[in-house]
């Protein structure tokens, strides 16, 4: 296995190099279960959101949840909205937005509940994020916010990785990853390693 090494937030993580295409890797980043990071991200990105007005946060489910909650806490705000994948059980009236015909077909649609999409009616909101590759997650929560009536002010990842397709106003990342081509055709200063 091929790892990569990431500093950020004062912290040093070992990413496993996954393989995405025929001559193509990434680093995969994940914050599920790691309690230290996830709150050193969301100090340094509650920080950041400071500069910026609005009403709720917004992100899609699950890796991002523990990262947005404790946004949350740290901001002082009593709720923030989580875009689910499917049609829940408990959801009521769900506005749903599908991918478009040439998304990748592993994106899903992102759904919201019904009065999550009623509270977000006329509110400015700022999405967050872990991870911001293509830009199409982002993409599709900004079609959803538009879709209810919410206007997006800022959006807040923890890592950019590789180019993005879409250019987004206002995009804060705390750190940045490469794509990997080939073992020789790095697209980073530092090589990974083998374990």
């Amino acid at each position: 296995m091929q790892y990569h090494t990431l500093k950020i937030v004062g912290l040093t993580r070992k990413l496993p190099l996954i393989q995405v295409g025929r001559s193509t890797k990434i680093a995969s980043f994940s914050i599920l279960g790691d309690v230290e990071l996830v709150d050193k991200l969301a100090l340094k990105m509650a920080k950041d959101l400071t500069k910026y007005k609005f009403d709720y946060l917004v992100g899609p489910e699950v890796k991002v949840v523990p990262l947005i909650q404790k946004i949350a806490e740290i901001l002082g705000h009593k709720r923030f909205m989580v875009c689910r994948k499917s049609i829940k059980t408990y959801m009521t009236s769900p506005v749903i937005v599908k991918p478009l015909s040439h998304f990748p077909k592993h994106i899903k649609p992102l759904v919201l509940n019904g009065p999550d999409a009623k509270l977000l009616e006329n509110k400015k909101v700022a999405i967050i994020d872990d991870v911001l590759s293509t830009g199409v997650t982002m993409r599709m929560i900004s079609h959803l916010m538009e879709k209810v009536g919410a206007k997006v002010v800022v959006y807040s990842v923890a890592i950019k990785q590789g180019e993005t397709f879409d250019k987004f106003d206002n995009l804060l990342h705390i750190s940045t990853l490469p794509i990997f081509k080939d073992n020789h055709q790095l697209t980073t200063h530092q090589l990974p390693h083998k374990v």
